[in-house]
């Protein structure tokens, strides 16, 4: 069988205008060819359910860079190991809870003399405005559990950085924003699923997808890998020469890869 994996933003909505029709046709195919589509982001658990319903998709997805996994219950035969179960979910969690990682970000960014600002400091008006969301998605981008979306306004964005790996948290940066997270990142979640669906199919080809460098150690993962074409595309490209590179953004180049990679 065949799993797609895929980032959101830039990659199957538009970077600007979170416009996903190009990608329709693609969206069927998969749908009528019964391939999971597993939405792999960093988008919050509110953000993801709003793309799945548009969308029409029922598959597993990971948000936050990799900080949890939600499996719709029933979805496998089994139970998930050190799944933790809702009326609608199996959860895995990765990364470590939204509190942590934002006490470390503040002390490194007293550290450093650095000025920072997060989501947390963000209404939803701005957080709309910086990202071009509609209000209500706005409001659903705040509810962050296990990540820490923020802009850096003053200071060396290289000594940062080190100062909040020394804290023991990593960091990522994705289309617009800097992350930072726990020890998690989006490839330890891709591989946990797909060693789930390895326990009911034989054999498992994995198709990725992403447009930014938070991207790239999940596409190292996959069997093969798609970088949808972006700024970050020349760098993507030097950490994976055998990926396959869309000619175009978003969900045009989106579309045209995933109608390549099946039958």
């Amino acid at each position: 069988m065949k799993v797609v994996v895929t980032d959101l933003d830039g990659t199957l909505l538009d970077q600007d205008t979170y416009d996903w029709e190009p990608a329709r046709s693609a969206l069927e195919r998969l749908r009528a060819l019964g391939i999971p589509l597993v939405f792999c982001t960093t988008k919050t658990r509110a953000e993801v359910e709003h793309w799945r319903t548009i969308t029409g998709n029922a598959h597993p997805f990971i948000v936050e860079n990799g900080g949890a996994m939600y499996i719709p219950l029933g979805y496998f035969p089994f139970s998930v190991p050190f799944a933790r179960q809702s009326e609608t979910y199996e959860m895995v969690q990765f990364g470590e809870d939204h509190a942590v990682l934002i006490q470390a970000l503040r002390e490194a960014a007293a550290e450093t003399q650095s000025t920072v600002r997060t989501f947390d400091d963000m209404t939803p008006e701005e957080i709309s405005s910086l990202c071009n969301l509609p209000l209500g998605q706005a409001m659903l981008a705040k509810r962050r559990e296990f990540d820490v979306a923020f802009e850096i306004l003053s200071g060396n964005a290289e000594v940062l950085l080190g100062a909040i790996e020394r804290t023991g948290k990593k960091w990522t940066r994705g289309g617009r924003f800097y992350h930072v997270t726990g020890q998690n990142d989006k490839a330890l979640a891709v591989t946990t699923l797909l060693r789930l669906y390895y326990q009911i199919h034989r054999e498992v080809f994995s198709v990725g997808l992403g447009d930014s460098p938070g991207d790239l150690e999940f596409l190292k993962v996959v069997d093969r890998a798609v970088i949808i074409q972006s700024p970050a595309s020349a760098a993507l490209t030097a950490n994976l020469p055998n990926a396959l590179m869309t000619s175009v953004p978003g969900p045009a180049g989106w579309g045209h890869a995933v109608l390549q990679m099946v039958p």
